[in-house]
């Protein structure tokens, strides 16, 4: 994607002097929407100039930063009006729930890892413990998928898997985020690429996780939430320097490298926009979970989208 700050801030400009945008602003009168993500760096990234009130909003926000699985238990309940979650749990709370198209993880090369503490095959952990950042992650949802594993899952927060698998009190672990990048500093091995995996089964990007926001708020501010994260994400690419405090302050001592690779890998054009691609992607993996586990799939209803297709 290109890198000119000056791209980036012409782009962001074009976006806020969007007049359907401003026009929607002026009418949504609420106090204040709680919004959820995760402190890894491609959400702090993206939902920095949110946070800190660099983006105009006609009401306020309350923030809560969690472990996407909290946030995953959060939208089960109906706890949280606009949050990030994990696409194995868009089933569960599309009934109460739309997908917005801006501020997702989607992409090609930025899948869960299957790691171990030796060189096997899937095929030899079929029966093992494996490790999971989650029963309603889109990571286990992708081994179930896969379908070769049938041994016990043993689910943990994210950062606790590759220590739980070198310390042997996993056998296995499905790793996400910096894991993919970090691994190797554990000892550990590579068994398969999930992400990889679904990429040549289906020909698609993989739908990590999305933004979901409340039903009931009804068209028009769904329509101004997604503008307005677009504009925050354009944001940090047009003035890089001055998220990195923010992105440093939740990133749990990580190496700067490692944020760096972080958000070049997990923020992309599917970020700023889902596009029919990326909606073609998360229907498919929805359709896939769907079967799995016999739950109805929403069709058109998925994404966000107004009154005659505004």
């Amino acid at each position: 994607m290109p890198s000119s700050g000056t791209f980036w801030k012409t782009l962001l400009l074009r976006n806020i002097v969007h007049s359907r945008i401003n026009s929607i602003s002026r009418a949504v009168e609420m106090k204040e929407l709680t919004l959820g993500y995760s402190p890894c760096p491609n959400d702090t990234f993206i939902f920095y100039a949110l946070s800190q009130g660099l983006i105009d909003l006609p009401f306020k926000l309350n923030i809560l930063l969690a472990d996407v699985e909290m946030l995953n238990q959060q939208l089960r309940q109906g706890a949280l009006d606009i949050s990030k979650l994990s696409t194995g749990t868009v089933l569960q709370i599309i009934d109460r729930y739309w997908l917005l198209r801006s501020g997702g993880a989607m992409g090609r090369g930025c899948g869960p890892l299957i790691v171990a503490k030796r060189p096997v095959k899937l095929e030899d952990l079929r029966d093992a413990s494996i490790a999971v950042p989650g029963l309603s992650t889109t990571a286990h949802l992708l081994l179930r998928l896969n379908g070769i594993h049938r041994g016990p899952c043993i689910p943990m927060q994210f950062d606790r898997i590759m220590p739980a698998v070198s310390s042997g009190r996993a056998d296995a672990g499905v790793i996400i985020h910096e894991g993919r990048f970090t691994f190797h500093s554990y000892g550990l091995q590579m068994v398969l690429d999930l992400g990889k995996w679904w990429e040549q089964e289906t020909g698609l990007p993989l739908p990590l996780g999305a933004i979901a926001i409340r039903r009931d708020l009804g068209f028009e501010t769904a329509e101004l939430v997604e503008t307005k994260i677009r504009e925050s994400l354009l944001y940090s690419r047009a003035y890089p320097d001055k998220s990195q405090p923010y992105i440093r302050q939740h990133a749990q001592e990580m190496e700067p490298e490692v944020i760096r690779r972080h958000i070049e890998t997990f923020v992309n054009e599917f970020s700023i926009d889902a596009g029919a691609e990326g909606e073609n992607a998360m229907k498919c993996l929805l359709r896939a979970a769907s079967s799995l586990d016999n739950l109805p799939f929403p069709g058109d209803s998925l994404f966000w989208s107004g009154p005659k297709g505004i």
